[in-house]
This record gives C-alpha cells, structure tokens and sequence, in this order.
C-alpha cells in the first residue's frame, strides 16, 4: 500500500465521520466557546501537516486530492487558531453544501483507498 492509498484509507473514513456527526449535532456550534474552536484549529492544522509532510505531490493524479486535502486542512486549522471568536456557520444552504462537499471528498477517497487500489 502506496502512502497516497494509506492517507486516504485513514483521511476519507474521518471526513466521512466527521460530517455525518458536524451535521446531526450542528447546533453545539451555535455558542462555542472560542478556546475550543482554537483547539479545533490546533487538530486541524497539526492533521493537515502531518498529511502535507508526508505527501506534497502535486502530479495530475488521484493523489493530488489528498495533497489538497491536506492543505485544506492547514487552512482551515490556522484560519480557527487566528480567528476563534469568528461566527461559526449555522444551519443553511451554505454550511450543508460544504458539508455534503465534504462527505463526498471523504468517499471518494476511501472509495480509492479500499477499492480501486486494492484491485
């Protein structure tokens, strides 16, 4: 298993999971405190840099989605930890296009991971 197939086999799973529980428990962010959104970014950032150090590939291929995964998460993570009394997005069209977004990004590669290159 290349390290493209084992980030994504680990990075599509989360993000799966992760939205699935941002969407049914939105409304904990309505009034968070801005130290747990800062702890919120720290994760992030911390996660998006272990994926960027171990795979900044930036060739035209199904690895690139887990490049830019990782540097999404980078940031959004230095994005909370400079901004953590920023409004957090509420219930609406926006937050659950960017949720349904990511839920898709999060299958598609665990659909790599555990399908496509296992063949």
């Amino acid at each position: 298993m290349n390290m493209t197939t084992r980030i994504a086999a680990v990075l599509g799973p989360v993000l799966m999971a992760v939205t699935v529980s941002e969407t049914v428990n939105l409304n904990i962010w309505h009034d968070v405190h801005p130290t747990v959104v800062y702890l919120n970014g720290l994760l992030f950032l911390v996660g998006g840099l272990v994926i960027v150090t171990a795979h900044n590939r930036w060739r035209l291929d199904f690895g690139l989605l887990v490049t830019l995964s990782g540097w999404l998460l980078v940031a959004a993570g230095a994005f909370r930890m400079f901004f953590p009394a920023a409004q957090q997005l509420g219930p609406g069209p926006g937050t659950y296009i960017l949720i349904a977004s990511l839920f898709a990004l999060g299958a598609a590669l665990t659909l790599y991971a555990f399908l496509v290159r296992t063949k």
